[in-house]
């Protein structure tokens, strides 16, 4: 039986979106030229939550797309691989060139789902800059990626899981550490 710890609830992850919603705005000195880029699934819903914080900061909304990356992943070889995402396509209201592109998604692990996602923006044009934003930064990089903007460090062995709840798609906020069960 694997134990589940929650390491944020949903005031905490509140707070974490803000703080990043505050980083984003002071480190860009303000939102012009800024587009939040949410990696399907849940970077999607956490982009959102940025975009609406932002909004309220500073009276003006952010544009948001939508990135599918399974067609960009290194690891995922075969279409009928049990737990392939189903591949939706992007959805971009906005053009990307010479914008500053944050790429948004709910765990930064491996570093393969950002370089992905880095691949799925530069084809869709020559953004200025690609920065990164992640709710929970778990370590354990494959490729040498950072993100720019994180709500929580939390270290963890390899065979734990880190998952993150969000009320649009799992009816909670939380964020919890799934430790297996030790033998």
């Amino acid at each position: 039986m694997a134990t589940t710890v929650t390491v944020l609830d949903e005031i905490a992850m509140q707070r974490a979106l803000t703080r990043i919603s505050y980083e984003i705005i002071e480190r860009n000195k303000g939102i012009d030229h800024l587009i939040l880029a949410g990696i399907k699934t849940r970077g999607i819903h956490i982009a959102n939550r940025i975009a609406e914080r932002i909004e309220q900061i500073e009276g003006k909304m952010i544009p948001v797309g939508e990135l599918d990356i399974t067609l960009y992943r290194d690891d995922r070889h075969f279409p009928d691989e049990v737990g392939n995402p189903e591949v939706k396509g992007q959805n971009f209201s906005v053009s990307v060139e010479n914008k500053v592109v944050i790429l948004v998604d709910d765990v930064i692990f491996t570093g393969r789902t950002i370089r992905a996602a880095m691949d799925a923006v530069i084809d869709l044009g020559r953004p200025k800059k690609i920065l990164v934003a992640s709710l929970i930064d778990r370590g354990h990089r494959e490729i040498p990626i950072k993100a720019d903007f994180i709500g929580k460090n939390i270290p963890t062995s390899m065979k734990e899981q880190v998952k993150v709840s969000v009320i649009e798609v799992d009816h909670k906020n939380a964020v919890e550490i799934i430790k297996p069960e030790e033998i």
